[in-house]
Parts: C-alpha cells; sequence; structure tokens
C-alpha cells in the first residue's frame, strides 16, 4: 500500500482539480471525500496510532462533503466541520510544542485585520466566520511549534480559507476555486505528513534519540526538525 499511496493520492488530487477546473460536480464528488481519508491511511500506516491529527482528518471529511452541497446551511455544517479539525490540530501541536508568543500574536493581528476588512460584507456569517477563523489563526500559529513543513501547512490552511472567506463577502477572483482546493490540499498533505515524520511517542528508544529515524516510519521518514 505504501508503494502504490503516492499514485492513487496524485490520482485522486488531478481528477479533484480536474472537477473544479471544468465546474464538473461529478468528478468532485468522486474525489473529494476522498482526499482526507488517503491522508488518514498514510498517516496510521506510519504513526500506527490514533491521535489527535487522525481526528482531524475525520472532520476535515466530513467538512469537505458538507462543502459539496449547496447552500448557507451545508456552508455553516462545513464550517462547524472544519471547526472541528482546526480545534483537534490545534491542541496535537500545543501538546506537543509551543510555538513562540511571537508568532501566535502575528496571527492574531492579522485575524483582526481580516475580519475587520471582510465585516461589512459577511452579513450573517460574521459571527461563525469570527470564531472559526480565531480557531484556524491559532492553529496555523501552533502549527509553528511543530515543524517547518506543519508551519507551511497550516499557512497554507489559512490562505485557502482565507479565499473561501473572500467568496462568502461577495469578493470574485479569478481562478478562485482552483486555488483554494491548490492550497487546501497541499495544507493538509504538508501538516499530515510532518505530523507524521514525528517521532511515535509510544517510542520509548526513539524519544531517547530524537534525530533519530522512526522504526515505525520507514524508509525515507526522517523526524525532519
Amino acid at each position: 500500500m505504501r508503494r502504490l499511496w503516492p499514485w492513487l493520492f496524485g490520482l485522486v488530487v488531478a481528477v479533484e482539480l480536474t472537477g473544479v477546473a471544468l465546474d464538473a460536480p461529478a468528478l468532485q464528488w468522486a474525489a473529494k471525500p476522498l482526499l482526507a481519508p488517503l491522508l488518514l491511511v498514510l498517516l496510521l500506516g506510519v504513526r500506527r496510532r490514533w491521535d489527535l491529527v487522525a481526528t482531524g482528518l475525520v472532520f476535515a471529511t466530513a467538512g469537505d462533503v458538507a462543502l459539496l452541497l449547496p447552500g448557507t446551511t451545508a456552508f455553516l455544517v462545513g464550517m462547524g466541520c472544519f471547526l472541528g479539525t482546526q480545534l483537534t490540530f490545534l491542541t496535537a501541536f500545543l501538546r506537543y510544542r509551543r510555538a513562540p508568543l511571537a508568532v501566535f500574536a502575528g496571527y492574531l493581528a492579522l485575524w483582526a485585520a481580516a475580519n475587520a476588512l471582510l465585516w461589512g460584507q459577511l452579513g450573517d456569517l460574521r459571527l461563525p466566520v469570527l470564531g472559526y477563523s480565531l480557531a484556524l489563526c491559532l492553529m496555523a500559529a501552533a502549527a509553528a511549534g511543530v515543524s517547518g513543513r506543519a508551519a507551511a501547512g497550516g499557512a497554507l490552511f489559512l490562505g485557502s480559507d482565507l479565499l473561501i472567506g473572500l467568496g462568502a463577502a461577495g469578493v470574485e477572483l479569478p481562478g478562485r476555486g482552483l486555488l483554494v482546493m491548490v492550497t487546501y490540499i497541499a495544507a493538509l498533505y504538508l501538516i499530515t505528513t510532518a505530523w507524521a515524520r514525528l517521532t511515535p511517542p509510544s517510542d520509548p528508544r526513539a524519544e531517547r534519540r530524537p534525530g533519530r529515524r522512526s522504526a515505525a516510519a520507514g524508509p525515507g521518514w526522517t523526524d525532519g526538525r
């Protein structure tokens, strides 16, 4: 499965991005609900234990399905599911290592500025977006305490959802839908692989040698911090 996984994931990503580019719902329904589950398979195959990041990927799967449906209710349900993703990721990252306070301050400043700019255009979505975006920014900041790869994933997740927020506020950009998915897929991939590269906490020998390769990770998986 490990050898087939990159090809399968690449195929699903290609189908999803083609569906978005061509505005083909059938292709999106065929591919988008598989993105997070495939990453979950990768994560569990490496770490061999269920944790909060795995739970976050389950929430992401539910959110992806909800956002394939039309209407404000489906949008809010999807936002609620992704709130679960942000909170579980945030908790996992904070338990692992705390990022510098300056990183949190920077993301909170960005959160305040973005909500101030979009406040007048969001209408009834103001409060849900305010709460969700706060959790998102905190998650992105906390990811910086895990590794550079996780930090990049957190920043891309924020960028992807900011593009969604612009759409909800009525601001349309050329190719926005495709850019949302590219940044979202990259964000989930970077966060998942960053977490998979960490030494499994259940391995006391690896904990004493944090720079060594995890035996559970197999060839090609190094700590990377």
